[in-house]
């Protein structure tokens, strides 16, 4: 039962017995229900702590060794070997790499292997009820997951998750576990937690809704640009905010696929005694839909070279022994 939402029921609020009122407004569910789940909720200080100290607050020197390591890249590779099928499957019928489909797993929770061991209710609630700073967004993803779990039949207490309640191998908070997750085995059930093949379909279904283009670039390293051009077109926003043409007509020196009015940004990355610099494109810009972080999506592209290129080694390695 979904009640219809008035101009007083747009936003789930940060109050948990306003809460309770709330979802039995809006959605159904009785008061009782609600407030009874949330009286059981354990508050923990461990997810408060955790997020006032994602890892995206580091510079990239200390946050690119955590994603770009060799049993990452060499676990993306089995992951890869093993799941071809289904990558290939899902790369054609949205148009999205499958090198950044396997990336996006590994960087999330190691292709399965760390998926977060805090129950989903805590993490959610005690985001949405005791961290202001966001409390109205959380507020609203515990909204979605009473609904989530309505739907896909759960016990509200059972789902684990990170500490800020993402679930599953490519950790879908419940806004985009509602939205983008899809059947892609078809056995009528969504299970991102161990169907790999709904995981996989569903990454790449997140990438195709967010605008995904097949074929062009992510990011093109800058060797040597002119500290004028740094200054001009330096991306300190997410999406990129000029042209190539404009780019190019300061002096840019620009060879690639894009078209004149293609978007593009320079994006600059803390090493320890200097700065490297990216060109970012709108694919940049689509990987930072899944976390809002440049640092994110430069961990994700690299990774998707590093896969891919052993993936490549190792079929031919394979091919040679024979």
């Amino acid at each position: 039962m979904t009640v219809q939402a008035n101009s007083e029921l747009d936003k789930a609020p940060t109050d948990a017995k306003a809460f309770a009122s709330y979802m039995h407004k809006k959605h159904g569910f009785t008061e009782d229900y609600v407030q009874m789940i949330l009286d059981k909720v354990e508050v923990r200080q461990s997810i408060l702590d955790a997020i006032s100290r994602p890892a995206e607050s580091k510079d990239w020197y200390e946050y690119r060794p955590i994603f770009i390591e060799q049993k990452r890249i060499k676990q993306g590779v089995q992951f890869w070997l093993e799941h071809e099928d289904i990558l290939m499957r899902a790369q054609e019928k949205y148009q999205v790499p499958a090198e950044i489909i396997a990336a996006i797993i590994g960087v999330e929770t190691r292709y399965g292997r760390v998926m977060g061991s805090f129950p989903v209710i805590d993490a959610i609630s005690t985001l949405a009820f005791h961290y202001p700073k966001r409390g109205a967004f959380f507020a609203g993803e515990l909204e979605e997951y009473f609904v989530l779990a309505r739907e896909q039949g759960w016990d509200l207490a059972e789902p684990k998750g990170s500490y800020a309640g993402a679930m599953g191998m490519g950790q879908f908070i419940p806004t985009s576990y509602r939205h983008y997750a899809v059947d892609f085995d078809g056995d009528g059930n969504i299970n991102l937690f161990d169907n790999v093949e709904d995981a996989i379909g569903s990454v790449a279904n997140y990438f195709h809704v967010h605008g995904w283009r097949m074929g062009e670039p992510v990011a093109e390293y800058l060797s040597t640009p002119e500290q004028k051009l740094v200054e001009q077109f330096r991306n300190d926003s997410l999406k990129p905010q000029f042209t190539i043409g404009e780019m190019k007509l300061a002096g840019l020196e620009y060879d690639g696929p894009l078209a004149e009015n293609d978007i593009a940004g320079i994006y600059a990355f803390k090493q320890e005694s200097k700065e490297d610099y990216w060109l970012g494109f709108h694919n940049f810009y689509v990987i930072t839909r899944y976390n809002r972080s440049p640092l994110y999506a430069m961990a994700v592209h690299q990774l998707s070279l590093e896969i891919k290129d052993a993936v490549e080694h190792a079929k031919q390695t394979s091919v040679e022994e024979k």
